[in-house]
């Protein structure tokens, strides 16, 4: 895959709120390890290390997911494919493409 094909794959989707909280989760999940071993460090006491950890990582899964979902409503930074607005009704097979492509390219779009 090329870096053409690389940015229009990736400019073609957008993110479920449900993708987002799994994200957020699992990204909590790591930031929960680090801030615990750094709690313990520092108090060096299980009980104050599990408080710490777990209130800080209950109200930061709230406040990364609610940080993603307002940022996927600006639109600041994104780039709008030319072609997402052409009603394709399936997934275009790769023969269809090289044509696609070659037709852009034809007309001076692409290199």
């Amino acid at each position: 895959m090329n870096s053409l094909e690389f940015r229009v794959e990736r400019m073609s989707y957008f993110e479920s709120k449900r993708r987002s909280l799994v994200k957020a989760i699992t990204w909590r999940i790591l930031a929960m390890i680090v801030l615990g071993i750094i709690s313990y460090i520092f108090t060096k006491s299980l009980k104050k290390m599990t408080e710490i950890t777990v209130v800080y990582t209950i109200v930061q899964i709230f406040v990364y997911f609610l940080h993603e979902r307002i940022w996927e409503k600006i639109p600041w930074g994104r780039i709008k494919h030319p072609l997402s607005d052409l009603p394709v009704k399936e997934k275009l097979k790769d023969e269809d493409k090289k044509v696609i492509m070659e037709k852009l390219r034809e007309l001076g779009y692409i290199d």
